[in-house]
C-alpha cells in the first residue's frame, strides 16, 4: 500500500497560517494584523491590532472612517499585534526571552523596541510595514538586526511544497 500522508508544514508554516487566521479578527478598519509568540515550538501569546478590550471597536463605531486620529495623525485607539501579544504575555506572567514572534506586518520601530526589550530573539514576518506605509525602509527590521534579533521574511509555500 503506497504511502498519501501529505508532507508535514514547518512550524513556521503553522505558526504564520494562524498569525493570519488572527488578523481576521482584527477591529481595524484599515488593516488587519496578526501576530503568535513561541517559544520551544510551543505557543505562549497570541494577538491582533485593535482597540484595548472594553473601549470602541473601530469597524462597529466608526466602520466609514476607524477610529479618531491621534495628534500626529494615527490610531487613536489601535494597538499593534505584537503590542498585544507582548502585553498578554506581560499580563499573564509569560517569560519571552529567547522566542519567537510571527507577526503578518514587520514591526514598526516602537513594537521593535518592545520586541527587543521582551527578550524576542526572532521575528519571522510576512508583509513589509514600509511598503504598507509608503516609507523607502522598515525602521523596525533595522532596529532589530542592528541589536542581534534573527529577522526573517517568511516565504509562503506553494500547496504540495511543504517541508518537512
Amino acid at each position: 500500500m503506497a504511502n498519501t500522508r501529505l508532507p508535514k508544514p514547518s512550524f513556521d508554516d503553522i505558526y504564520m497560517d494562524l498569525a493570519q487566521s488572527l488578523s481576521l479578527k482584527s477591529h481595524c478598519v484599515k488593516m488587519g494584523v496578526g501576530a503568535v509568540i513561541t517559544k520551544d515550538t510551543r505557543i505562549v501569546s497570541l494577538g491582533y491590532n485593535g482597540p484595548p478590550a472594553g473601549t470602541h471597536n473601530c469597524d462597529e463605531e466608526w466602520p466609514e472612517t476607524g477610529c479618531p486620529r491621534s495628534v500626529k495623525g494615527g490610531c487613536s485607539l489601535a494597538l499593534h499585534a505584537e503590542e498585544n501579544a507582548i502585553l498578554y504575555a506581560a499580563k499573564n506572567r509569560i517569560l519571552l526571552e529567547n522566542s519567537t514572534l510571527y507577526v503578518t506586518l514587520s514591526p514598526c520601530l516602537p513594537c521593535s523596541r518592545m520586541i527587543y526589550t521582551s527578550g524576542i530573539k526572532r521575528v519571522v514576518y510576512l508583509d513589509s510595514y514600509a511598503a504598507y506605509k509608503g516609507f523607502d525602509r522598515d525602521e523596525g527590521l533595522e532596529f532589530l538586526e542592528k541589536f542581534g534579533v534573527i529577522v526573517e521574511k517568511y516565504q509562503q509555500k506553494e500547496k504540495g511544497e511543504l517541508q518537512r
